[in-house]
């Protein structure tokens, strides 16, 4: 499984852009987008969208917020949720996740420690992408600085364990595989990447 987050890198039709090449490459990779990028990335291609973010509010008078009901409506599969850039309170993610569940909005939700993913396993998310918060966006790998905590989270959490944080390398796919994982998320090494396409395979050549 490979998750690409787009962050804030991309505005406009370079957010599509971006998004035919990933598609060139393999339809199946989930992308996260910006809830404002949603309608015209499904609209023009078959990639599994996911928003950056949602909260757990109904429809109503909630001006600013971004809906479960909205990005599904808009063509996404599911979200990501508590990413270390945008962190959510206990009991507001349980809330979230619930809301998504009763929609069938897959969820993707990011955990900085062994103990939160174990926290965040109990309630039951589809997906637990561990990222050390201090090594995302840097040149350093959560496989090459972190092998054995991906090793011990692989081991102790039954839900789907993705990982993320500096993957820039086909040998570090390969070794958060070999470590349990059961797939990775990658953010600027594809979206910063002057040839994005020649990277993409580079990182799945393994």
């Amino acid at each position: 499984m490979i998750v690409i987050n787009f962050k804030t890198y991309k505005q406009g039709k370079e957010v599509l852009k971006l998004a035919k090449i990933i598609e060139r490459v393999d339809k199946n990779i989930i992308v996260g987008v910006q809830a404002a990028d949603i309608v015209k990335i499904a609209e023009k291609t078959k990639l599994n969208i996911y928003a950056q973010h949602v909260e757990h509010f109904g429809p109503g008078r909630h001006t600013g917020y971004i809906l479960p009901e909205s990005v599904k409506a808009n063509g996404a599969k599911g979200t990501f949720l508590n990413h270390s850039e945008h962190k959510i309170a206990f009991p507001e993610l349980k809330k979230t996740i619930e809301r998504c569940k009763k929609l069938g909005l897959k969820t993707m939700v990011f955990a900085s420690s062994l103990k939160e993913a174990k926290k965040i396993e109990g309630l039951k998310p589809d997906y637990i992408v561990f990222e050390p918060p201090e090594l995302v966006a840097g040149k350093i790998s959560v496989s090459k600085a972190k092998p054995e905590l991906i090793k011990k989270i692989s081991k102790n959490v039954k839900t789907k364990i993705i990982v993320g944080a500096g993957i820039h390398t086909k040998e570090d796919v390969k070794k958060s595989l070999e470590l349990g994982a059961s797939g990775i998320a990658v953010s600027s090494a594809i979206t910063l990447a002057k040839n994005p396409e020649r990277k993409l395979r580079e990182l799945l050549s393994y």
